[in-house]
């Protein structure tokens, strides 16, 4: 995923309201920015922490900028906007990025299942059997080279979880994959003290079929890709 136009650097004057950020631009205006990113963030929104945005055009917009990439205390940059992750999934799956899944470009967005869920993708084989693919961002670390999720409690995550159970009940494949958006993490864990509903769900659904996948990605103000696979720890 190319940003286009090219990023603006910035320096992160204060996040609040979750959906805002105060921020000062290179050239010293004070201006406020789109936070496209509903979590905690922790450890993410630190004041002065640089930070990289995206010039907004069209019409309908609140807001002239949004923010896209925060560097951290370490030196780790991190993909801050949700909103990315099935993009930089489906370039993936187009690409044949992701080892084992199919590569024949049928792969359908936003697939509803049962009654109130969706998931991000789908794809039907020959035979009838559909795969159901669901994608978390992931952004939490809270020590070198760990990435966690979530980063607060998330019943919609718990919901995702038993839909992906009954998918696999009903004969299909159903994937569970967290999209790490930080370049400096090689494996990943439930963060079961912020959410253990959500440690207990992933738990049963593993246990009833679901499978679980991850990855890391390349973070550059110039674009975001799909890197390497990350180490899923119990």
């Amino acid at each position: 995923m190319i940003f286009d136009p090219p990023l603006l650097p910035a320096r992160l004057i204060r996040r609040y309201k979750r959906f805002l950020a105060d921020m000062v631009l290179e050239d010293g205006r004070e201006i406020v920015a789109h936070c496209p990113n509903p979590g905690s963030m922790l450890g993410l929104a630190e004041p002065g922490s640089r930070c990289w945005l995206s010039a907004k055009t069209g019409k309908g917009r609140k807001l002239d900028f949004g923010w896209e990439i925060v560097e951290t205390a370490s030196g780790a940059l991190v993909g801050i906007n949700t909103g990315y992750a099935n993009r930089i999934v489906a370039e993936a799956l187009a690409a044949g990025k992701l080892p084992g899944l199919p590569t024949d470009g049928t792969w359908r967005p936003e697939v509803k299942f049962g009654t109130g869920t969706r998931f991000d993708f789908a794809h039907e084989a020959a035979d009838g059997k559909i795969t159901y693919l669901e994608v978390k961002s992931v952004t939490l670390s809270r020590e070198p080279g760990l990435a966690e999720f979530p980063d607060s409690r998330t019943e919609r995550g718990a919901k995702h979880l038993r839909a992906l159970s009954a998918a696999f009940a009903l004969g299909h494949r159903a994937i569970l994959l967290f999209l790490v958006q930080r370049d400096d993490c090689d494996r990943l864990a439930v963060a079961a003290d912020i959410d253990p509903a959500y440690q207990a769900a992933l738990t049963l659904a593993r246990g009833q079929g679901a499978e679980l996948q991850a990855y890391h990605c390349s973070i550059a103000p110039t674009g975001i890709s799909l890197a390497k696979p990350v180490t899923f720890l119990p």
